[in-house]
């Protein structure tokens, strides 16, 4: 019996080479709409869509392949007579090859001013479903959704006329893969379309950008996935100018970096080493902030990661040349900052679109064993006027203006957290302790002759006045915190003993 191959496409790359070598092998070729059209361009001969079915296209093209002839053809099992018997009772003919892939879904909802109806229109129906029957089938026929195969289908029929069963069921695997994530994309659409907020069934997709070399440590696999609709001011959408290939924890780091950089309107630069910030600056241009983040803690720096909200200068690039960085991005480097940067081989320089800092910022997805955290990001509109001063004595403007600086930051230090700063640079961070107390004395410490100029931000409330007391003996005079410790009233005393400005801010800022 002669084989037949169903050939419908919206992406026509490598369609015409593709159904060329299957006419070498004597295979018919069954097509519908554009693909018939672009193969007869091409001079390939096809029969159409309505000779197998007897059935025209109808509905503006909804329904022509959902038909028993095509799903027939597709889904009769070759091994079983009761199969065979039926597919010749109702004039069926088998179908051994399919390639298909479906409408653009996922680029349509991508463009600015698309219409629902538009989206709804290219939600593909009979694609997947011809991809599903060929898949479950694949003991008898070969499915291609993706162009990359094409070439290793042919050259197997080249050598031996047919695919081996291997192939079959790799095909068949990467179909399932792919229709389900293409009803992922569809699913996340008509969620955020209806408002559900919590639903029953969470479905995610994401698609490989690269394999790393090792995970967090050596002996552990990893790759690098993204999202399927991309997230505009992500790492996954920076571009690599230099340097080797992202580590896994370079990618936790610099994810890291720049979220802190969202906050900052005014030149910032945030320095990161494992996942804490060491130095975080602002200032009047990108170079004074880059020397605050920098003088924050210049032992730290080493190893880190630097992001800079502005462009990289050859002043700033000099200063970046005399370290051992990972990781340096920005928005764009002078090409003389870039030349110099370049000398350093191994030196990762990335680019990122930062007018896209605040577009479209995703819920984070968390796993643990056996599940998934779901949560939105811990960014909110700061109300500092809302703030309520606790004490007796009121933060004076410039002390006001280090505690928000201080509240920015504090947030993206891994708790029990504490961050000792002025008004544009971070002069001690404590992170990650078993006790609030210890990071409080790590903060002051690393912070030195400093601490007297400084004011203090604390994630989560005190659980004790014991904290208090020691910013205040090391000369800290002004302090900000979430409030709400049955134990609050306690923390207030000393600090008014001690004449401290303290203020409650009513929002904790854990990151575990």
């Amino acid at each position: 019996m002669k084989r037949r191959a169903l050939i419908s496409v919206s992406d026509k790359t490598g369609v015409i080479d593709l159904a060329k070598g299957l006419i070498a092998q004597e295979i018919e070729i069954i097509s519908t709409g554009g693909t018939k059209k672009a193969l007869e361009k091409a001079g390939i001969p096809t029969t159409s869509i309505e000779e197998v079915t007897g059935m025209p296209e109808m509905m503006d093209g909804r329904v022509k392949t959902l038909h028993p002839k095509i799903h027939g053809g597709l889904l009769g099992r070759r091994d079983l007579p009761s199969h065979l018997r039926a597919m010749a009772d109702h004039d069926i003919a088998p179908i051994d090859f399919v390639c298909v892939n479906l409408y653009p879904f996922k680029e349509t909802i991508q463009k600015p001013d698309v219409t629902t109806a538009e989206a709804i229109e290219n939600i593909d129906i009979g694609g997947p479903s011809m991809l599903r029957s060929a898949a479950k089938n694949y003991p008898s026929v070969t499915v291609l959704v993706d162009p990359q195969d094409y070439g290793k289908v042919l050259a197997e029929l080249q050598e031996s006329g047919v695919t081996s069963s291997e192939t079959r069921q790799k095909l068949a695997a990467k179909v399932f893969r792919h229709t389900a994530a293409y009803d992922a994309v569809i699913a996340t659409y008509l969620t955020k379309l209806v408002g559900e907020e919590e639903p029953e069934k969470l479905t995610l997709t994401f698609e490989r950008k690269q394999g790393l070399r090792y995970g967090e440590n050596g002996h552990q696999k990893a790759i690098f996935y993204e999202e399927a609709l991309a997230v505009p001011f992500s790492l996954a959408q920076a571009k690599q100018l230099h340097g080797k290939e992202l580590s896994y924890n370079n990618i936790r780091d610099a994810d890291a970096a720049i979220r802190i950089s969202r906050e900052f309107v005014e030149p910032a630069v945030v320095a990161v080493k494992h996942m804490n910030p060491c130095g975080i600056g602002i200032g009047q241009t990108i170079e004074e902030a880059y020397q605050y983040a920098y003088d924050a803690d210049p032992i730290s720096i080493f190893g880190g990661i630097v992001v800079a909200n502005r462009e990289i200068t050859l002043e700033i690039a000099q200063k970046l040349h005399a370290l051992f960085l990972e990781i340096v991005i920005a928005p764009s480097f002078q090409p003389e900052a870039l030349t110099l940067l370049q000398k350093k081989k191994n030196l990762r320089l990335l680019t990122l679109d930062f007018g896209q800092s605040h577009a479209a910022i995703e819920d984070e997805k968390i796993s643990v064993l056996g599940g998934l955290l779901v949560q939105n990001q811990d960014i909110i509109e700061e109300d500092f006027e809302k703030w309520q001063c606790v004490t007796k004595r009121q933060p004076t403007p410039k002390e006001l203006r280090a505690l928000a600086f201080a509240w920015k930051a504090v947030k993206y230090v891994k708790s029990n957290a504490i961050v000792v700063s002025n008004d544009h640079q971070t002069l001690g961070i404590g992170a990650g302790q078993m006790n609030r107390v210890g990071s409080v004395e790590i903060a002051i410490k690393q912070a030195g002759d400093n601490v007297k100029e400084a004011v203090l931000a604390s994630d989560a409330y005190f659980p004790m006045d014991d904290s208090v007391e020691y910013a205040a003996q090391h000369g800290i005079k002004a302090i900000v915190q979430p409030g709400g410790s049955i134990k609050d009233q306690d923390s207030i005393e000393m600090a008014n003993k001690y004449g401290i400005a303290m203020l409650f801010t009513a929002v904790r800022h854990f990151r575990h």
